[in-house]
């Protein structure tokens, strides 16, 4: 039986790597790393402490998502420290949002949209 130790990243599709980079470092708050010298462009970025990653990847394919933000639809999604602070963010810089505060999850849950719209869902536990 295979034994896992954790999601090691998770990697996207973006078609304008600086303004990928621009929202998942100002927006976000990640941190770029080092990636290695691949022959197609990308960005590497730390998500939390336990060694998680974002790896972003420049393909000009079509996106499937045309609609607004989806939950169901296919995402991630990072931990935020405080729900209300994140909305806060997210209204100063811009960035429409759905928020579910009351999920049934047991964590309240912000979805957001990337500029190639991708899901990203933000969420955190309530006190």
């Amino acid at each position: 039986m295979m034994k896992h130790e954790g999601l090691h990243h998770i990697s996207i599709i973006v078609s304008d790597l600086e303004r990928a980079k621009a929202f998942y470092e100002n927006v976000i708050g990640l941190q770029e790393i080092q990636r290695p010298p691949f022959d197609f462009p990308g960005a590497w970025y730390a998500v939390g402490g336990g060694g998680q990653q974002l790896h972003l990847i420049v393909h000009h394919g079509e996106t499937k998502r045309t609609g607004g933000i989806d939950t169901r639809d296919g995402h991630f999604a990072i931990r935020v420290s405080d729900y209300a602070c994140t909305i806060d963010w997210l209204e100063r810089h811009h960035v429409g949002y759905k928020a579910n505060p009351n999920s049934i999850t047991g964590f309240a849950q912000i979805f957001v949209l990337d500029p190639d719209r991708n899901v990203i869902e933000l969420n955190a536990v309530l006190i």
